[in-house]
């Protein structure tokens, strides 16, 4: 069978405040088919956020010069729970809810190209419109609480809060290794709240800055993809969980590095073999109506 992709970009990224390299920072893998089957390999390390950009936008301006069909995945959320752009009276009349949340984290978040930005200053002014509290965003340092934002997590049993987690949360709990967190938690051990605020403006650039390029499951739909669905020089945006592997560390890894390199492989060696293309698809078992959550708003994790 052949193959849906010439070349895979996986990102670890970060929501650190300051420059940072090694653990814990961002870390992009490329692999590449070239000629008689052979692969190559690439893994960067970028200190900023804006430095992950340009390198992001530089394989994928090449990879489309090219005519190269690319998958590139990245570690964070790219949906909020159903319900949250009503709950924040976005008006989805003429764009779909996932499409008016990029909007709204776009123009409000900023970051600088040293890594300075004001993630928390907008999800508390976020939790103020959506509960008029500390909720649904939680996780700060103490220095940056405020009266809408908290250390602690709050009550996602009360009356007209959003949910806690989506429903690819819960099926990569039931099918794979890790428990992913709530995209609602902006820090502590195993977060990805921060980098979703910070990673999804970086999105919307990329889509407005690099033609041919969809996010899926928003713009294709959750559904099989084949060839056609992915022509020559464009560019697929998926959302990975890198711990659904065990990697094996070599000498003087970085567990991060590690595991964008065997995602990257995982991801390769599957649509190699023909695999890949129902992954798109998601769990068999969604009903219309979930299906419809996760195609306007929630996003799915790509997984196999």
């Amino acid at each position: 069978m052949t193959s849906l992709f010439d070349s895979y970009i996986m990102v670890d990224w970060s929501a650190s405040s300051t420059p940072v390299k090694g653990a814990n920072s961002i870390w992009i893998g490329h692999l590449q088919w070239g000629r008689n089957d052979a692969s190559l390999y690439r893994s960067v390390n970028p200190h900023t956020r804006h430095a992950a950009f340009r390198e992001i936008k530089f394989i994928l301006t090449e990879m489309q010069r090219r005519g190269a069909r690319t998958l590139l995945g990245f570690d964070f959320a790219l949906g909020y729970p159903a319900g949250t752009a009503d709950a924040l009276g976005l008006d989805v009349g003429d764009a779909a809810p996932w499409q008016q949340l990029f909007r709204l984290l776009t123009d409000r978040i900023e970051d600088s190209n040293t890594n300075r930005n004001n993630r928390f200053a907008v999800a508390s002014d976020l939790n103020r419109q959506i509960s008029n509290g500390a909720h649904p965003f939680w996780g700060v340092p103490p220095q940056q609480t405020t009266p809408f934002l908290k250390a602690g997590k709050g009550n996602f049993d009360q009356p007209g809060s959003p949910q806690q987690h989506r429903l690819t949360e819960a099926w990569i709990r039931q099918h794979f290794r890790g428990s992913p967190k709530s995209v609602w938690q902006l820090a502590y051990t195993g977060s990805v709240g921060s980098q979703s605020l910070m990673g999804i403006p970086i999105l919307e650039t990329l889509r407005s800055e690099i033609p041919n390029t969809q996010l899926w499951p928003f713009e294709t739909g959750l559904r099989s993809l084949h060839q056609e669905d992915v022509p020559p020089g464009s560019t697929l945006i998926a959302e990975i969980y890198p711990s659904i592997l065990n990697p094996s560390l070599r000498e003087g890894d970085v567990l991060d590095s590690a595991q964008v390199r065997a995602l990257t492989y995982h991801f390769s060696q599957a649509d190699q073999a023909g695999r890949l293309s129902t992954a798109f698809s998601g769990d068999n078992s969604l009903s219309a109506r979930k299906r419809a959550q996760i195609e306007q708003e929630e996003g799915w994790i790509l997984a196999i």
